[in-house]
């Protein structure tokens, strides 16, 4: 079990946000490039024969430091503008990332696939990231060594390598996106047919495909369970110039926000097919939802009901707003189930919304939440990024102040969450620490 208290002492000079709940948002806001694309494409320049632009680049923390565990692999990685970022990898790789950036963020492990398809070769520590469950690997490396590759694991680290990579079939035993998208990487340039069999669907493995491919790859099948990679022998040259699509998790939890302080807010820059299961799941609590081609507009003047969400991989209730939505479910009328089947250490916020005066029992995989007629401001921690997310949208809520630390978590996947808050109305501000 983690000790949060133990957490909480070690971060008493970072820097916190003051809530004071009870204020509506209205008004207009821009979605920022989605995080767990720009990410996965960043570590997929590692395989370009020239410059890659990434445009619609989300500047944060997570970004930082892909930035250096590719400048650590030896690409050279630098801003063009606000949101535009030029990658180049085509002089001297390395195959093995820096230890401590591997051990800040979980993402990092995408760079196997691209290392091993370039180089023949990846050294990696075991990554880190949000405690949000267990999230071994042992996916990706299977599907390494079904293409051919031999995989040694020892002292906290990862090898792999491969003299040559066969094209093989592939049936994944879940649908995990990061075995997806390392497996679909390592297959390009190998010999031969690769097809992985339950993939996962989400967009973001649709941006990679897009990518890819323009860098001369040949996939098609993304977004659904059957992806077919057919090995290139090598990639073109061309520079490439890509604009990443809007960020789903960030516009839900913008949604959610709207919903709960009984706002109207208009989301552009949007693609709402990306986030059409929190849309039925809020239209079926109670709140008006509208769209078009990319933006979306939540509406709320009414008595939020309760109702049961289940956690699935996409098109399914994502995990990543599974806290968002518990938090609105807590001032709901009624009783809710929300049950989450993706990881098993989601509901470690609970206590937090508990300490704010909610009503929740966690039983196994789902949390019983009976809603509260309102929230009280509290001294609340975010144990991890989405959770922090869901205290921000109890603290909108909540009557009185609310004082959240564990910023770091937040940093690492909103921009600007509290000037856009604020844009809305909210009552937001951070306190930084000399």
């Amino acid at each position: 079990m983690i000790d949060t208290e133990s957490i909480k002492a070690g971060v008493k000079n970072e820097d916190r946000l003051e809530i004071i709940g009870g204020n509506r948002l209205t008004g207009k806001v821009k979605i920022s490039g989605a995080k767990n694309a720009v990410l996965k494409l960043m570590a997929a320049s590692l395989l370009a024969n020239n410059n890659c632009l990434i445009r619609n680049v989300p500047r944060i923390s997570d970004v930082e430091t892909m930035i250096g565990v590719l400048k650590g692999l030896g690409a050279e990685a630098s801003w063009q503008d606000e949101s535009s970022l030029l990658i180049n990898a085509t002089n001297g790789l390395g195959y093995s990332a820096p230890d401590e950036l591997v051990k800040e963020m979980r993402a990092s492990v995408q760079v196997m696939g691209p290392l091993l398809a370039r180089l023949g070769r990846v050294k990696l520590f075991q990554p880190g990231g949000c405690i949000i469950g267990q999230r071994p690997i042992d996916l990706h490396l299977k599907g390494f060594q079904a293409l051919g590759a031999e995989v040694i694991e020892e002292h906290g680290y990862v090898y792999v390598q491969a003299k040559k990579l066969q094209g093989a079939e592939i049936h994944l035993d879940f649908p995990s996106v990061g075995a997806t998208e390392n497996i679909m990487a390592a297959a390009i340039l190998a010999e031969g047919t690769t097809v992985i069999r339950n993939a996962a669907k989400e967009p973001e493995i649709i941006e990679e495909q897009n990518f890819y491919n323009r860098l001369g790859a040949k996939i098609r099948g993304a977004g659904t369970d059957t992806i077919r990679i057919e090995g290139v022998k090598r990639l073109n040259d061309r520079e490439i110039d890509y604009m990443v699509i809007p960020d789903r998790i960030e516009a839900g939890t913008f949604m959610i926000a709207a919903a709960i302080t009984g706002g109207d807010v208009l989301l552009e820059d949007v693609i709402p097919e990306h986030i059409e299961a929190l849309t039925s799941k809020l239209r079926e609590i109670g709140v008006s939802v509208s769209t078009d081609a990319e933006t979306i507009r939540v509406k709320m003047d009414g008595k939020l009901k309760a109702a049961d969400i289940t956690v699935l991989p996409y098109p399914g209730f994502p995990t990543d707003l599974q806290p968002q939505i518990t938090a609105l479910m807590t001032v709901a009328n009624g009783t809710s189930v929300i049950t989450e089947n993706v990881f098993g250490s989601r509901f470690r916020y609970v206590d937090e919304l508990i300490r704010m005066g909610a009503s929740i029992r966690v039983e196994s995989r789902s949390a019983i939440v009976k809603g509260v007629n309102s929230l009280s401001g509290a001294s609340v921690y975010a144990p991890d990024l989405r959770a922090g997310a869901a205290l921000v949208i109890a603290g909108l809520a909540a009557e009185g102040l609310t004082e959240l630390e564990g910023t770091t978590f937040l940093d690492r996947g909103y921009v600007d969450l509290e000037a856009k808050l604020s844009g809305l109305g909210a009552a937001i501000k951070r306190i930084t620490y000399a």
